[in-house]
């Protein structure tokens, strides 16, 4: 990971040159804005892997949930544990450490903090995000605590996510011709995309884990929701209504 914590500007920079401009996205939703952290927190062996791109390790993994499908923003979306700044809070660190064990029960023993990202605006919810990279030397049990915010909390084998069979690109008409374009992975069940899946893009860009993948493998996000079987929001209701396309697939490019 030390291409990463080393240059932290790359993930901004990766997303920039990917054409990922938050701020233009951010003005779509008005100009609130509040702080939020979130907690990237990866496990599995310290030593780096030479047989594998940027040495990532066979027993690498990340820490996600499911947001639960109630909640009244991003229901539904697979995300980093994290959350919104609390008066007391240490920021960005304290909050994200806070909000991980109230959504995973995680234990703050093992976890060593490596780095601290660029903040990035998130669309529509008004947050400006600032993520944790946090290394589990000693991982500790981790559960749903609230099902009134978390469906689901799962470690993801990285080298599974980043595979390039199990990656691919979303996009969705958001104004006019204004697309949304950006990353996905598909995988244990979990369409990870937005903000989650274009922040994974770039750390794994900037670490140099990347594989070869086809980007030119683009699938429209609401049918992608759909063969998922989540109960997500695509986010973008409050420009654009949402509505589900029954698409036919005939190569059978949406499925997995």
């Amino acid at each position: 990971m030390r291409p990463l914590t080393d240059n932290v500007a790359a993930v901004r920079e990766s997303v920039l040159n990917r054409g990922g401009d938050r701020d233009r996205w951010a003005t779509m939703f008005g100009a609130s804005r509040r702080s939020a952290a979130v907690l990237i927190l990866i496990a599995g062996a310290w030593d780096a892997d030479p047989t594998h791109p940027g040495g990532l390790p066979a027993d690498a993994d990340v820490l996600l949930t499911e947001r639960a499908a109630t909640l009244r923003q991003h229901s539904g979306q697979v995300a980093f544990p994290g959350g919104s700044f609390d008066p007391g809070d240490d920021y960005p660190v304290g909050t994200a450490m806070r909000e991980a064990d109230e959504e995973t029960g995680l234990s703050a023993a093992g976890v060593d903090i490596l780095a601290t990202l660029p903040t990035f605006p998130v669309p529509p919810s008004g947050f400006d995000v600032t993520p944790v990279v946090a290394h589990w030397s000693a991982p500790s049990p981790v559960r749903v605590v609230d099902e009134g915010e978390t469906a689901r909390v799962v470690r993801v084998s990285l080298r599974e996510l980043l595979a390039p069979e199990n990656r691919f690109q979303v996009r969705r008409e958001v104004i006019g011709g204004q697309d949304y374009l950006g990353p996905a992975f598909f995988v244990d069940g979990l369409l990870v995309w937005g903000f989650t899946g274009g922040l994974i893009a770039a750390i794994s860009d900037a670490a140099g884990w990347d594989q070869p993948w086809d980007r030119a493998d683009i699938r429209p996000l609401d049918q992608m929701i759909e063969l998922a079987g989540s109960r997500q929001e695509s986010g973008f209701a409050a420009v654009h209504p949402r509505h589900l396309h029954h698409l036919a697939d005939p190569d059978g490019q949406g499925r997995r």
